[in-house]
């Protein structure tokens, strides 16, 4: 079956991950057919074991190699699909849109955060399929209100972000 695996914190100061050390990372961990999209952590691989398992197998792996708590988000081809047939906004070449990858009911919570955080004009969020959508106009994402909340340490664990064009990429992979 293939699988995505998102990886979390592969810009971890003191980490200098190199996606192709990544996936031999992956691979001497059992996984075949192991690809990386772009290098921000996003790995497209083969495995006939649960994501539970892969879960445990591909965090013990990493943080063995890398010495760092890793922490990675593994979703099955079709789950993948979802992140990107549920785009809840149009593209608009002003605007980037995010969505967020992570345990369930993070989505609930990055709502209220979101609903409690100053926007500016054309910032949307939105939850389609228990899915977390954000929209920022370009330039704002890390300066806006919800983005610095986004670096708070007690979500740290409990979801990524990617920018939707990357599940297209992704995809592309599978």
């Amino acid at each position: 079956m293939k699988y995505c695996a998102f990886l979390r914190g592969v810009n971890v100061k003191g980490t200098n991950m190199k996606m192709a050390d990544v996936c031999k990372v992956f691979k001497d961990a059992g996984m075949t057919d192991v690809v990386s999209i772009l290098a921000s952590g996003n790995i497209v691989f083969s495995s006939d074991k649960n994501t539970q398992d892969l879960k445990v197998i591909l965090e013990k792996a990493m943080s063995d190699y890398f010495s760092y708590e890793a922490f990675l988000f593994v979703k099955s081809q079709e789950e993948t699909e979802v992140f990107w047939k549920s785009i809840p906004f149009e593209k608009n070449e002003e605007l980037h849109i995010y969505g967020f990858v992570g345990i369930p009911g993070i989505e609930k919570v990055l709502m209220e955060e979101f609903q409690k955080a100053a926007q500016v004009e054309n910032e949307k969020a939105e939850i389609v399929n228990d899915i977390f959508y954000w929209q920022v106009p370009k330039g704002n994402t890390l300066d806006s209100t919800f983005g610095k909340v986004l670096g708070k340490k007690s979500l740290k664990d409990q979801f990524t972000s990617r920018n939707v064009n990357t599940f297209e990429k992704i995809l592309k992979k599978f």
